[in-house]
């Protein structure tokens, strides 16, 4: 349930996007991005990263971003501010804005899309776009340890007699197509 209304909402975004992409508008999109790291000590970090794109054809001015959805209660900023702004955003054009957080109580966080204001410079009111939403980030929650050479060791039962085989062959054409030194040394003598 929850994806299709995802996906209808991403679908009608396209559609109004390219609607107003078209006019001599900006048209701010902006993409909010969260992940979650877990370090030796046990703490957990969030690393936020958010894309603002223009797809409209002229530029916003006086572009300011803030995202307020981080309690101070619930988190500590460990590096970057949760609010910038930018003189310009060129039509077309891509503003990055990353910051990280260390998580302080366990669970659940749903965090609030970001706010970007910009100016037309037409219109006298500043203009107010907003990110989208991120998926439910689980804090500090009790997870298995995570197995990293799983994978490759998955790989090597399932594809390690032919990597020896080949690895035989290789090495056999190897031996056959390089001369020896012995050879080499005998070549290169001139005869009397």
């Amino acid at each position: 349930m929850a994806q299709s209304t995802l996906i209808w909402a991403a679908l009608a975004l396209l559609l109004v996007s390219s609607t107003l992409g078209s006019s001599d508008v900006p048209f701010i999109v902006a993409h909010k991005k969260a992940s979650l790291t877990r370090l030796k000590s046990g703490a957990e970090r969030v690393s936020v990263s958010i894309h603002i794109y223009n797809q409209g054809s002229s530029t916003a001015y006086d572009v300011s971003l803030t995202d307020d959805s981080w309690s101070q209660d619930v988190f500590d900023i460990v590096s970057g501010n949760t609010s910038n702004s930018w003189e310009r955003l060129d039509g077309g054009g891509l503003l990055t804005h990353s910051f990280e957080l260390e998580g302080k109580t366990k669970g659940l966080f749903y965090g609030a899309p970001a706010v970007i204001t910009f100016r037309i410079p037409t219109k006298a009111a500043l203009q107010e776009a907003y990110s989208t939403p991120i998926l439910p980030l689980d804090v500090l929650a009790d997870r298995p340890p995570e197995k990293k050479f799983e994978g490759a060791k998955r790989l090597l039962a399932k594809y390690g007699s032919l990597i020896s085989v080949i690895s035989f062959m290789v090495l056999f054409v190897y031996l056959i197509v390089t001369p020896s030194k012995s050879n080499a040394g005998k070549g290169s003598k001139k005869k009397r």
